[in-house]
C-alpha cells in the first residue's frame, strides 16, 4: 500500500490549492473528494471579487484550479472518508473505495447547503427544489422562481436568474439584504422584485412545485404565490463530522486553528470554509496553501 506525506480531505478551493502547493514543495499528496472535484464553488454563478478575473463562473474557475492541481496532485473523485485510524504515527484513511495511509492530513471538507426544513422541501427536491442556480437555471428559463435568502449567494443566484430570463423575485425574512451594496444595487438596478419581512413555510405541488406558502411577518398573514422552481440559498453549515470523529477541537461546528492552519491534533490541519470565517474562494485557497506548507516545515523539522 502506498503511503503519502499528505492527505487531502476534499477538492474544493482550499484542497486544490493545498494539493498544489504540497507538489511544488515535492510532497507525495492525495486529495480524496466524496465528489467532485471543485466542491460546493462550482455552483457560484458568478465570481466577482477573484483577483485576476473581472467575471467568471464558479465552474470555470474551479475547472482552471482543478487542472492546475491535477499537474501536481492526484486527485481521486467519489471517494467518501469512512474512517480515520492512526497506527504507528500514521494516518489510516478508510474510503468506500480503499485505503490510503499519510502521514499528515489537511481536512478541507468545506460545507453543505443549509435547507429551510419545512413541509415539501425534500419531497421537491430536484422537481423544482435546487440550491444551484448555475445547474439547474436553464430548465426555469421563461418561468415564475423565487430565491429564498438575502445575502451574496441569493443576491448573485437571483442576478443570474434574471440575465438567463428567468422571471425571478427574492424572498428575504427581513427589510434589508444582507449581500454586499454592489450586489443590492445591481438588484435594484434591474429592478427585480424582493418580497420583505417574509419566510417560506411551505412548498406545494404534485410532481413537480406549483406554488409557496409566504408569511409575512410585519402583517401577520400568510399568502400563496404560484412558481414553477424555488431556489434556496440561506447559509451553509459546516462539513466537519470527519474532524470531531478525530478528536479535532470543534467551535460552533468549525474547526478552530492557529494561524498556521494546525489544529490541536498533530499533524492535522484544516483549511477553507470548514474553519469558519469569511467564506470567500480567494481565502480558502490562502489557508490550503498555507496548510499545505505547514505541512511541509512539520515533516521537514521531523527528517
Amino acid at each position: 500500500m502506498e503511503e503519502y506525506d499528505v492527505a487531502i480531505v476534499g477538492a474544493g478551493p482550499a484542497g486544490l490549492t493545498a494539493g498544489i502547493y504540497a507538489g511544488r514543495e515535492g510532497l507525495k499528496a492525495v486529495i480524496l473528494e466524496k465528489a467532485v472535484k471543485g466542491g460546493m464553488a462550482n455552483a457560484a454563478p458568478l465570481v466577482l471579487n477573484f483577483p485576476g478575473f473581472k467575471s467568471i463562473t464558479g465552474l470555470e474557475l474551479l475547472k482552471r484550479v482543478g487542472d492546475h492541481a491535477s499537474g501536481y496532485v492526484e486527485i481521486k473523485e467519489s471517494e467518501e472518508i469512512q474512517k480515520v485510524e492512526k497506527e504507528d504515527g500514521i494516518f489510516e484513511l478508510i474510503t468506500n473505495k480503499g485505503q490510503y495511509n499519510a502521514k499528515t492530513i489537511i481536512i478541507a471538507t468545506g460545507t453543505n447547503y443549509r435547507e429551510l426544513g419545512i413541509p415539501g422541501e425534500q419531497k421537491f427536491i430536484g422537481k423544482g427544489i435546487s440550491y444551484c442556480s448555475i445547474c439547474d437555471g436553464m430548465f426555469f428559463r421563461n418561468k415564475n422562481v423565487v430565491v429564498v435568502g438575502g445575502g451574496n449567494s441569493a443576491a448573485e443566484h437571483v442576478l443570474y436568474l434574471d440575465d438567463i430570463g428567468c422571471n425571478v423575485k427574492m424572498i428575504h425574512r427581513r427589510d434589508e439584504l444582507r449581500a454586499q451594496k454592489y450586489l443590492q444595487n445591481k438588484i435594484k438596478e434591474k429592478g427585480i422584485p424582493v418580497i420583505w419581512n417574509s419566510v417560506v413555510r411551505e412548498i406545494k405541488g404534485d410532481n413537480f412545485v406549483k406554488s409557496v406558502v409566504i408569511y409575512d411577518r410585519v402583517r401577520d398573514v400568510e399568502e400563496e404565490l404560484d412558481v414553477n422552481g424555488v431556489f434556496i440559498a440561506i447559509g451553509e453549515k459546516p462539513s466537519s463530522e470527519l474532524a470531531g470523529e478525530m478528536g479535532v477541537e470543534i467551535d460552533g461546528g468549525y474547526i478552530v486553528t492557529d494561524k498556521n492552519q494546525k489544529t490541536n491534533v498533530p499533524h492535522v490541519y484544516a483549511a477553507g470554509d470548514v474553519t469558519g470565517g469569511l467564506k470567500q474562494i480567494v481565502v480558502a485557497c490562502s489557508e490550503g496553501a498555507v496548510a499545505a506548507v505547514s505541512a511541509y516545515n512539520d515533516l521537514k523539522l521531523e527528517d
